[in-house]
């Protein structure tokens, strides 16, 4: 080891100082070895001590390593040999990690992938598998509806030859509404997902589905348009016999579900049509009569006669439930269930009562006829005034006897009276002017 250092007269605290600085230490040697007013200054004996400071400390440090040079190499020694026995344990620990690696990909990583693979394949399988099954399901339906659709028969349905079944209208909707709502499920994991990527699929919809659906609804609007009960007046399709009111009854129930499950909203215009035509026909033909009195009667009995087949279509309506399949697309739009089929028709015409309805619409319609007729003068004004009686009790008549049920001929005291005097009303006010 060295022995005790030697007295050194270098201010070794200024160079250690953390805050030192060239700069400023070469500033103060050059200071102290100058006067301020020295011109020029001198340089070499501030750069002489600089020197030797330097030489200084070279020369301490040739005589540290010198009288340290063997406890240093051995010291070097020692922590290379302890660097070296480290290297050797950690590369066979880094050997052992590897292999334990190699075998861990071999046995592990490679088998997951081929696992992997197999699941993927599986997993296309099992989707291919799931198509098949729905597609196969939507050809079975898509049999069934056509089926049905051959079934339902009568003139205006897709087989027109043979005898009508118009039961097979409401199997068939309900079929269509069955595929309808395995296509619409083309959300992620839905059975329809990838229905349409199928041509088959295409090809049904264009081919079976959309004109099945088109029958379906021509035909169950064709019925209600068609809808008579009243044997008032004469009418082609009236019913003459109690086994024909029923069919016919029957028959106008099954369009009526058919329309109510392909869509509600079909089944509401498909009513105000009914009504609005009605309407129409009784505004015309009541208007025609008033220009020929000899004819008043027999309109307005044509008039009655239709008031009569609303008042049966208002029954029918109030006596049929929905069916539960339209109920539960309802529940599933957050929409008011209806305890029958009148109830959405009442709120679409926001009134309470079809008869009610179709008497006061037809006033409002009929009420400018009249004044109109008055207003032109001539022979039609002054027949309407010198009979006006007779208008007013053929007009007041007309509301009863068409404000009852078809076949019923009681008369309930006081009923209709209020629409019985809008009706007057509409054809006596502008007599009276």
């Amino acid at each position: 080891m060295a022995g005790p250092e030697e007295p050194s007269y270098i201010d070794y605290e200024t160079f250690l100082d953390p805050d030192f600085s060239p700069t400023a230490f070469a500033n103060s040697l050059v200071i102290a070895t100058n006067n301020p007013s020295d011109t020029p200054i001198d340089l070499s004996t501030p750069l002489s001590r600089v020197l030797f400071d330097i030489q200084e400390i070279d020369t301490h440090i040739h005589t540290l390593t010198t009288k340290s040079a063997i406890p240093l190499l051995t010291y070097t020694k020692n922590q290379a040999d302890a660097g070296q026995r480290i290297v050797t344990e950690v590369e066979a620990q880094v050997t052992s990690l590897t292999d334990g690696y190699q075998r861990l990909e071999k046995e592990v990583i490679q088998r997951y992938e081929e696992a992997n693979q197999i699941r993927i394949a599986v997993e296309r399988l099992w989707e291919t598998v799931r198509i098949g099954r729905v597609v196969a399901r939507c050809l079975t339906l898509s049999r069934q509806l056509e089926t049905h659709m051959a079934e339902v028969g009568g003139p205006g349905g897709p087989n027109p030859a043979k005898k009508e079944d118009h039961r097979a209208m409401v199997r068939a909707s309900n079929v269509l509404l069955n595929i309808r709502e395995l296509l619409s499920a083309s959300g992620p994991n839905g059975e329809g997902e990838h229905l349409s990527k199928v041509n088959l699929i295409t090809y049904l919809q264009n081919s079976v589905l959309t004109p099945s659906e088109t029958s379906l609804r021509n035909r169950a609007q064709q019925i209600i348009r068609e809808f008579s009960m009243s044997s008032l007046a004469s009418s082609a399709t009236a019913p003459t016999t109690y086994a024909q009111s029923e069919e016919t009854k029957s028959r106008t129930t099954s369009a009526l579900l058919t329309l109510q499950i392909l869509n509600p909203r079909l089944l509401v215009a498909a009513l105000q049509t009914y009504l609005r035509a009605s309407l129409t026909s009784s505004l015309a033909s009541v208007g025609r009569a008033l220009n020929s009195l000899p004819t008043l009667d027999r309109s307005l009995l044509e008039v009655s006669a239709r008031c009569q087949n609303i008042v049966a279509l208002e029954k029918l309506l109030d006596g049929t439930k929905p069916p539960e399949t339209s109920q539960s697309e309802l529940r599933e739009r957050g929409e008011e269930q209806s305890e029958n089929l009148l109830q959405p028709l009442l709120v679409a015409l926001d009134t309470s009562s079809l008869p009610s309805f179709f008497w006061r619409s037809l006033a409002e319609g009929l009420g400018p006829r009249v004044a109109d007729l008055i207003s032109k003068g001539g022979v039609v004004a002054r027949a309407l005034k010198s009979q006006r009686e007779r208008v007013k009790d053929s007009v007041r008549e007309c509301v009863l006897r068409g404000s009852q049920s078809p076949g019923d001929n009681t008369r309930r005291v006081g009923a209709w009276e209020r629409e019985a005097a809008v009706m007057v009303g509409s054809v006596m006010g502008p007599l009276g002017r």
